[in-house]
């Protein structure tokens, strides 16, 4: 199992709006780096941090898992969807998806002013200089266990799945 960051901005897609859903695509993403950690990475059973980018604050917002590995991002091959790329086919599509089940919601968000502290995210791409604006981010299990255990000092892990 691989670990992972994924990040979206709550006013367009938040860890509430997942847990309503259940499982949702995570689609639009448009940066190569990125569309290739889902692409070639990414597989049905790895966990991811759900991430709220661009509030106040910024920080992980609850845990996600990867249920269905990479595959074409429909959005790309419709011209009237916003994410429409006119030079992708669907013999070669150039941007790809996953799907993402809801597993928990925090009680509420470790915010990356907290996380810029933690030692062993020293060396994570989600503090590293020119990684801010990706949407995905590999997380070693190092970087994995810090931020869980930040979140139960923190008590943010709720005894109850549905809790937010």
């Amino acid at each position: 199992m691989a670990y992972w960051l994924i990040k979206s901005n709550p006013k367009c897609f938040n860890i509430k709006d997942l847990q309503h859903v259940g499982t949702e695509m995570w689609d639009g993403v448009r940066n190569y780096r990125a569309r290739n950690f889902m692409r070639d990475d990414m597989k049905a059973g790895d966990k991811a941090f759900f991430y709220h980018s661009s509030a106040r604050p910024s920080g992980v917002a609850g845990i996600v898992i990867i249920s269905k590995a990479g595959y074409a991002d429909t959005t790309q091959f419709h011209p009237e969807h916003r994410h429409y790329d006119p030079k992708a086919t669907e013999d070669e599509p150039r941007w790809y998806m996953v799907d993402v089940t809801f597993e928990q919601a925090f009680t509420d968000i470790l915010p990356l002013s907290e996380l810029k502290f933690l030692p062993a995210l020293e060396d994570s791409l989600l503090l590293r200089k020119g990684c801010e604006q990706l949407t995905i981010l590999p997380l070693e299990p190092k970087h994995w266990h810090a931020i869980m255990d930040m979140a139960e000092t923190l008590d943010l892990i709720a005894d109850e799945v549905d809790s937010i």
